[in-house]
């Protein structure tokens, strides 16, 4: 169980929680973002299980959340192509003519 990043899965090796300025040293995503943190919960309301928290809109980007707390997990790469999306982006080629 490790602190990584939510986007390419670079281990953070410091003490402590990530400011909210602090990216990673990788791929240069935000760091004190909802995806990283222990409270994230995509099946919930305004998915975050820290009910005081305000919600946020963007999960991915850097915020001020006061109960953010780094989670350690075990990376797992995101999942290869989306078929649905791939799906729409074909019928939008064949729609445009591309």
């Amino acid at each position: 169980m490790t602190r990584h990043c939510h986007h390419c899965g670079e281990e953070w090796t410091l003490t402590g929680q990530p400011g909210r300025g602090e990216s990673c040293l990788k791929c240069r995503a935000d760091l004190r973002v909802c995806l990283n943190c222990a409270h994230y919960d995509p099946r919930v309301a305004q998915q975050c299980r820290e009910r005081r928290a305000e919600p946020v809109q963007e999960k991915h980007m850097g915020n001020f959340c006061e109960y953010f707390e780094f989670v350690r997990r075990v990376w797992t790469p995101k999942a290869g192509d989306n078929q649905r999306e791939a799906a729409a982006r074909e019928q939008l080629k064949k729609l445009f003519g591309d």
